[in-house]
């Protein structure tokens, strides 16, 4: 592990302390190759999809077949993470998951031009977002149980760094291997990856989880959005990112940007799909080398800045820019995700934070899954580019209606010290 320099430990910053933990790296190996391999499925399968149907709603449709079962799991799949072991439902889960996954090998592989195809996979879309709901919240909230309290910020900056650095490599990857190898392939290799995620986890030790041992009913279940509508910081970034992400979502839409306006293949699709994950894993560097000494204000311009970004993409008809302005995208989302996470994780009892995670799974698929819905519904009605430029002029008045609404955002200091 690399030796912290004079400076850092004189001004008591360690940039590396949550990596001393061997668990931890553990985990942040393990779970860079199941996002790797998650990042190649929702490539290819955009593309796979695409391809063979031609209709830019069907990968919005792809995010809302996500998405749906998160509307009615989601605060449940909090209840039981706070419940039971959390250990045993990612096992569980991810079990699961295994299942949906190799149901595309197999609906790619018998399912190559029938005009059910897209329904085929709609229907293995929603078993896996059926799984997300329990797996995601108990996920996040494991992150408390590899780590010492005072290193979680630290945990959740490298965490994404390496979800950032899997987002590259992942869609890159893809990109590749589309041209060289069935679609059926790079499913199976997602499998390989969740697997040996699988055999980490239930070696790691993990700290005592405190249990909520209250019977599940209406009370317990709307505790942890109580706690988020209470805690004004949590709510007010959370609403942020909903709606910025929410209304600028370009992702979804891609493989039409690709085809039909930049007018290049896979390859160029691996790389935008990279480049966000390129800006936001040089971001999560930045951060975890010099902490953000006013993060509230940081995040409002981040957001504006994200807004504006996508505008210029969506009117870009050069590639270089196209990935330039990705590029940017990334880099100033993360500085939200950073923030978020951190206030979730320093602010929520370890009683509540299964359900304080659902409810930001939910805010998050609800601006990643709905969004994709979003961007592929207005993009039927009114066209690929007008979508995403108004989407981005929406974002930035999100931002305005946010700093209007909670000024104390802007004043928010040092995220350790705002407990």
């Amino acid at each position: 592990m690399p030796a912290m320099k004079k400076s850092q430990r004189k001004k008591g910053h360690d940039p590396y302390a949550s990596l001393r933990s061997r668990d931890f790296r553990l985990y942040i190996i393990t779970n860079f190759l199941l996002i790797f391999g998650n990042q190649m499925v929702i490539v290819a399968l955009g593309w796979e999809l695409y391809m063979k149907t031609g209709q830019v709603l069907d990968l919005g449709l792809m995010g809302l077949f996500t998405f749906l079962p998160a509307i009615g799991l989601a605060l449940l799949g909090g209840n039981v993470a706070d419940r039971y072991d959390r250990r045993r439902i990612l096992i569980v889960s991810t079990l699961a998951y295994l299942a949906g996954l190799a149901g595309l090998c197999w609906a790619s592989s018998l399912h190559d031009e029938s005009a059910n195809f897209r329904w085929v996979v709609f229907g293995f879309l929603f078993l896996m977002g059926t799984c997300n709901a329990f797996y995601n919240p108990a996920k996040q909230a494991m992150i408390r149980q590899l780590v010492a309290p005072k290193d979680l910020t630290n945990a959740i900056t490298w965490g994404s760094s390496a979800f950032q650095l899997a987002s590259v490599t992942g869609p890159a990857a893809c990109g590749f291997l589309l041209e060289r190898v069935p679609y059926p392939y790079i499913y199976g290799t997602s499998i390989v990856f969740e697997v040996l995620f699988l055999f980490a986890l239930m070696g790691f030790d993990l700290r005592k989880q405190a249990r909520n041992r209250a019977s599940i009913n209406i009370t317990s279940l709307m505790e942890g959005a109580r706690f988020v509508w209470n805690t004004k910081p949590i709510l007010a970034t959370i609403t942020m990112d909903l709606f910025a992400v929410l209304l600028g979502g370009c992702t979804a839409l891609m493989p039409s940007f690709v085809k039909d306006i930049l007018h290049s293949g896979p390859f160029s699709l691996g790389w935008l799909q990279a480049a966000p994950s390129i800006g936001a894993f040089l971001m999560a560097l930045t951060i975890a080398q010099r902490p953000m000494k006013r993060p509230g204000l940081l995040l409002l311009w981040a957001v504006a800045g994200f807004g504006a970004a996508t505008i210029v993409f969506g009117l870009s008809r050069n590639l270089w820019l196209s990935l330039a302005m990705m590029f940017l995208i990334g880099a100033l989302d993360n500085i939200s995700v950073i923030v978020r996470g951190s206030l979730v994780q320093v602010l929520t009892p370890d009683r509540l934070l299964g359900r304080v995670q659902a409810v930001n799974y939910l805010f998050i698929n609800s601006s990643n899954q709905l969004g994709a819905f979003e961007s592929g519904t207005v993009a039927a009605l009114v066209g690929t580019v007008p979508s995403v430029v108004l989407g981005g002029i929406g974002s930035i008045a999100i931002v305005l209606g946010v700093a209007y609404l909670w000024p104390q955002v802007a004043r928010l200091r040092s995220l350790q010290a705002t407990r």
